[in-house]
């Protein structure tokens, strides 16, 4: 079966709000074994829903939608869906019950405008919002070809809970599902051409329920391969072998698998390890330590972070010395490994690692242009420094860094097991 998605709202149009909400559904849907087969961003606008619905229904087995199911007058979907279904809005009581549970909870009076959310096309099944006050509704039609439409509301958190308690479940009923593998694959050190032309030939051998993408990144490039079937045991057996073949080919350039981000890499290895890390950031700005400590559980192995922007804390925090400063500059192989043997001696741990640049977009010289970055990587088999030239662009640099000094970790641990 395949699923169109439709987000409705103006702010989505706009830029005003992120559509957090395709990412999330595709995400769920695609591991219920569902393709998602087009998703469309629309306005608040009558005709733009019913448009894009009628021609959504017509090549889809289901279509969900976002938005628009609130109580003020913009919120119009209820109304387009009973038009499109030729029916009525009544209210519901098991509807009403619940909003007025959740007005109850907050000590608010419920309202004649909010007593609208439960009214509610007459001919669907109306499904509870446990989270909110505005209920989705489930339409079925069709006899030959049964076609399904889902509309939830907008907000994020209660659509995610309705996805997972009610619409995947009842979707994969309603439907035989097929059965979708992904596997992702992080490759860093080489560019998105360049790895082309080097998997060219295993790609091009993939067997027929297999394909591949490339999603890259400041960076990096992350390889999903897809495998559609019927027999779960057979694709991941066939997955498996194609990545065998994959790491033949590529193996010095992958990070990591199943894995949506290097840091990820980086923790499970160290976690694994029993190893600790610290940072010692310049141009980076904490970034490094803040892409560590957003995971769950960095406190195993992430010891401490310093960020040192003045040659004063340089020298005081870290230990470089004044003379290296003094004659070689901030934005240098020497300060950098100062820097990171300094943290790693400090905070006594394993890896210290450290970064100093001209992040931009002021700053550069001619010696050092903007986007020059060193950085260093201190660890039991001593010191690895490395110069990067990461372009104009202050963000891409500071990102482009950090994964830089996430893949030199990596190797450095693969290099020690090794």
């Amino acid at each position: 079966m395949n699923v169109s998605i439709i987000n409705i709202g103006n702010e989505l149009l706009i830029g005003q709000v992120v559509n957090s909400n395709a990412a999330m559904m595709s995400r769920k849907l695609i591991a219920a074994g569902i393709d998602v087969k087009e998703i469309a961003v629309i306005g608040d606008s009558a005709d733009a829903i019913s448009t894009t619905l009628r021609r959504l229904h017509r090549t889809s087995d289901a279509v969900i939608m976002t938005g628009g199911l609130g109580p003020t007058k913009d919120d119009i979907t209820k109304q387009v869906l009973c038009d499109f279904y030729g029916s009525v809005l009544v209210e519901n009581p098991e509807a009403l019950a619940n909003i007025q549970r959740i007005f109850d909870a907050r000590g608010y009076e419920l309202t004649p405008l909010n007593r609208r959310q439960a009214w509610v096309p007459e001919c669907c099944t109306m499904i509870n919002n446990v989270l909110g006050t505005a209920p989705a509704m489930w339409f079925e039609s069709g006899t030959r070809r049964r076609k399904v439409v889902v509309s939830l509301p907008g907000v994020p958190f209660e659509a995610e809970n309705l996805m997972d308690t009610e619409i995947i479940p009842r979707l994969k009923s309603y439907f035989q599902t097929g059965i979708i593998i992904n596997k992702n694959i992080l490759v860093q050190g080489i560019g998105e051409s360049f790895l082309s032309d080097l998997i060219e030939p295993w790609e091009t051998g993939l067997p027929q329920c297999m394909s591949l993408a490339y999603l890259p990144q400041a960076g990096m490039v992350k390889l999903r391969l897809t495998a559609k079937g019927d027999n779960h045991d057979e694709l991941v057996n066939g997955v498996m072998r194609e990545v065998k073949k994959l790491y033949l080919l590529a193996g010095q350039y992958i990070v990591g698998e199943d894995l949506e981000t290097i840091p990820e890499a980086v923790a499970r290895i160290f976690s694994m390890n029993a190893l600790t890390l610290s940072t010692a950031e310049s141009c980076t700005g904490g970034a490094l330590a803040s892409k560590l400590t957003a995971l769950s559980g960095a406190s195993k192995y992430f010891r401490g972070g310093v960020v040192a922007y003045s040659n004063d804390v340089k020298m005081d925090i870290l230990g470089v010395r004044r003379e290296t400063l003094e004659s070689q500059g901030a934005v240098s192989e020497a300060t950098v490994r100062e820097m990171a043997e300094g943290i790693r001696s400090r905070t006594s741990s394993d890896y210290g690692v450290a970064t100093s640049g001209v992040a931009g977009p002021t700053g550069g010289t001619d010696e050092k242009p903007v986007g020059t970055v060193w950085i260093a990587v201190a660890g039991p088999r001593g010191t690895e420094t490395r110069l990067k030239k990461f372009g104009d662009d202050r963000l891409r640099t500071i990102e482009r860094a950090c994964n830089e000094v996430f893949s030199m970790l990596i190797n450095q641990i693969k290099e020690r097991e090794q």
